[in-house]
Order: C-alpha cells, then sequence, then structure tokens
C-alpha cells in the first residue's frame, strides 16, 4: 500500500497556489472586495432588503473569480474533457477541496455559496449518466456557458428526509397535441432559484406513498407557468437562496423527462455521492484550519506570564480533534479512491456507507473545531474580526443539507447489518 500523494497531484496543488496568488489574491484586495471575507462579511454579502438574497456585487465577483479560474483551465477540473475539463478524480478533487479550505475564507473558495475556483459540479455527472444527447449537450455545455442553471428540486416541507412520501405529483397530460406532464406541489430549500433557469424537481409518477420506485425527475423551466417562488427562507448563515415553490397546474412536454420514469431516487443519490465526499473534504480541511489556527495563538498568547500552549486544558481537545482529522483524511481519501475505480451507478450499491461516514463525520468534526477555535480565541474568537464564527454557522448547516447526520448514520447502519450493500449475503 502507498499512502503517498501522486507527484503530479502536489505539483498540481502548486500550481493552483501560484495561480491564487498570481490572479484570486489581487483580485480579492482590489476595490474593497475584502469587505467580502473580514468582519464586514454577512452584511456585505446579503441584500437584506431584497428578501435576504445574495447582493449582486458579491455573485459578481464569484463570477470573475471563476471567468479567470476557467481560462486558466482551472474551473472546469472534474469535467470530462469533452466538456473542456480535465476527467479530475474524486481523490484528486477531495485532496484539493480539504487543500483550500484549510488556507482559510478567500476569494479562492467560499463554500457558502459552493463557490471554488475548482468547481465542483454533480449536475454534469447525473446528466451524463442519465440524460439524452440533447439535454448533454444543453445543459452541461450551457452550464458551463452559464445559459443554464439547474436547481435540485427533491426536499419538500413536510417531508424533508424522506423522499419517498413527497407528495408533489407528476401526473400525464396532453396539452396542444403535445404530450407531456401535469405537475401539482409544493418542494422547500432549492438553493438556487433566484438564477437558476431550470428546477430539477423529482415528483411522484407512480407507485405508493413510501414506494422508492415512481418518482421522475423533470426539467422545469423557472418561467413555467404555475411555479411560484413563495418565499426566501432566512437561515443562520445569510445571505439566503434557498425559496420555498409551489407548482400548480405546472405542465412540461415529455422532453422534459430526465432518466427513466420511475427511477428518479436513483438518480438522485447520483447528485449526492459526489457532493458528499467533497463537501466532507472541504470540512475536513476548514477544521483543519481551525486546528491550526488555534495552535498558532495558543503558542503565542500569554496570560499570566505564559504561553497557552503550555496548559493542558488547551492542549488536550484540539489534540483530539487533531487525531480525529488525521483519521478521517484516510478514510476520505480512501472512499474517493474507491469510488474513482468503480462504475458511477455502483456506488449506491457498494459504496454509499462510507460515503455517509466520511461526510457526516467531517461536518460534525468542523463544527467542534470551530467552537474550540472560538474557545481558545476568547473574546476575539467569538468576534466577526476572527473566521470561526463564519465557518460554524456555514458548515453547521451540512448537518442537514445533502441527508442530515441522522439519515446518513441510518444508511451505515442499514449497510452494517446487512438489510442492504454488500453485507447482505451474510445475513439471508
Amino acid at each position: 500500500m502507498d499512502f503517498t500523494l501522486p507527484a503530479e497531484l502536489t505539483a498540481y496543488l502548486a500550481e493552483l497556489d501560484a495561480f491564487i496568488a498570481k490572479e484570486i489574491k489581487p483580485l480579492e484586495q482590489a476595490d474593497d472586495n475584502i469587505r467580502f471575507f473580514d468582519h464586514r462579511r454577512e452584511w456585505a454579502r446579503t441584500d437584506f432588503d431584497n428578501g435576504g438574497l445574495p447582493r449582486h456585487d458579491w455573485e459578481e465577483l464569484l463570477r470573475e473569480a471563476q471567468r479567470r479560474a476557467d481560462a486558466a483551465g482551472h474551473w472546469r477540473f472534474s469535467a470530462p474533457k469533452k466538456y473542456g475539463g480535465k476527467d479530475g478524480s474524486n481523490l484528486w478533487m477531495a485532496v484539493i477541496r480539504e487543500h483550500f479550505a484549510a488556507q482559510g475564507l478567500g476569494l479562492h473558495n467560499d463554500l457558502q455559496n459552493e463557490h471554488s475556483i475548482v468547481g465542483n459540479f454533480p449536475f454534469v455527472a447525473m446528466f451524463e449518466e442519465f440524460g439524452t444527447e440533447e439535454q448533454k449537450q444543453e445543459f452541461i455545455l450551457g452550464g458551463f456557458e452559464r445559459t443554464r442553471i439547474t436547481a435540485f428540486g427533491l426536499t419538500e416541507p413536510n417531508h424533508g428526509s424522506d423522499a419517498t412520501h413527497m407528495e408533489t405529483r407528476a401526473v400525464r397530460e396532453t396539452r396542444d397535441g403535445l404530450p407531456g406532464w401535469r405537475i401539482d406541489g409544493e418542494k422547500m430549500w432549492i438553493t438556487g432559484m433566484h438564477v437558476a433557469t431550470h428546477c430539477a424537481l423529482f415528483a411522484r409518477t407512480s407507485g405508493q406513498d413510501g414506494d422508492a420506485r415512481g418518482i421522475t425527475c423533470l426539467l422545469v423551466p423557472t418561467d413555467t407557468p404555475g411555479l411560484k417562488i413563495e418565499e426566501y427562507l432566512w437561515t443562520f448563515n445569510m445571505p439566503t437562496d434557498h425559496p420555498r415553490l409551489s407548482f400548480t397546474n405546472c405542465w412540461v412536454p415529455e422532453s422534459a423527462m430526465l432518466g427513466e420514469e420511475g427511477r428518479g431516487l436513483s438518480l438522485a443519490q447520483s447528485f449526492v455521492h459526489q457532493n458528499r465526499i467533497r463537501q466532507a473534504a472541504s470540512s475536513l480541511g476548514a477544521a483543519v484550519f481551525c486546528i491550526e489556527e488555534s495552535v498558532k495563538y495558543a503558542r503565542e498568547r500569554r496570560p499570566f506570564g505564559k504561553a497557552l500552549a503550555e496548559n493542558q486544558a488547551i492542549q488536550f481537545p484540539l489534540v483530539e480533534l487533531a487525531t480525529q482529522a488525521e483519521m478521517l483524511r484516510l478514510l476520505i481519501r480512501k472512499t474517493a479512491w474507491d469510488m474513482d475505480n468503480m462504475p458511477h451507478k455502483a456506488i449506491e450499491r457498494e459504496l454509499s456507507d462510507k460515503v455517509s461516514m466520511c461526510n457526516y463525520w467531517a461536518n460534525r468534526l468542523c463544527c467542534e473545531a470551530a467552537d474550540r477555535a472560538m474557545q481558545v480565541h476568547g473574546g476575539i474568537g467569538y468576534s466577526r474580526h476572527t473566521p470561526f464564527e463564519h465557518i460554524y454557522r456555514h458548515h453547521r448547516r451540512y448537518r442537514i443539507t445533502e441527508g442530515s447526520e441522522e439519515i446518513q448514520m441510518r444508511k451505515v447502519a442499514a449497510y452494517l447489518f446487512g438489510f442492504l450493500g454488500p453485507r447482505r449475503a451474510l445475513f439471508e
């Protein structure tokens, strides 16, 4: 076994760091753009008079950073080469995401808006695996050109983690001679709808409540009559782009269906696995940042005539966190490597529990590390003049989104006890 990172990967990390220093840091410092990252960040980013949405100048700054990264060949790194990417693997993406987050807040990587100069594109894999050729051309290439921006419409007000009991319904209906689907229902926490051109909507089209089959994904243009943004929900971490939607007599043609009819939940799982492993790596990196900043501060701070670092009450909690970070890093990289070495559709059957382990533990670890960093830094750690409150508020949501940690632990339990996954044969 060889745990050494490939030389090509370490060289690419150095290339990315050089690009950040040359192109991204100067942009971050220009025109008072630092207001989006210093103690003014929440106010600078949030249009409190417009539903709490992200301010236009904040989102334009992110787009400019992405444009520069795309021109340099970095932004599409994880995408297939035929779409202008580099076929970036899950392992490389995990290492890059941890590396970026461990550097702290900055324009190079700020996950409040899922922004990074090395982009995360789970929709690309979803369309590549399940889309028609026309859908691939429209939504993958259109996504990179920003003519197509797709929101993910799974969660509902009355059924958050339980997608099998969703109440949104789609029934076949022909209008003006065209076969299609009529949609009625509600969705909640559908991120990015203020800029989306389409919502990848999941609705029950057959079967009974509780059935995994019978749910279909439909690509609904956001200007479709009957689709309404009811409200943007203000959150612990502002700005907000997470609305509640309603669909009333909303019709789309047959060509709007993505993937097989009734197999939409398999498609949804395709989306979350890539997101979960990369979120885990980002949370690990943010935890490492909090730990390292606390160690440095404890070496410098000298209350009562000696360094804080000499105090075991400071040392031992950070030792615990550093130990967990080391173990978690190995699990994340091993899981990402395994993902790269099996067919995309096999990940749900063979490896979903390991992805969940990485994700729920990393998100929890990050919150604990940010909380400990606040404690070590004292009053200044609690203030917005240090980044720990921002890290905590952002990563706290990951213990709920993309599947709450309880749902992910339930998935791990199902594999552990053989109700699902490779161990099922042991108990039959």
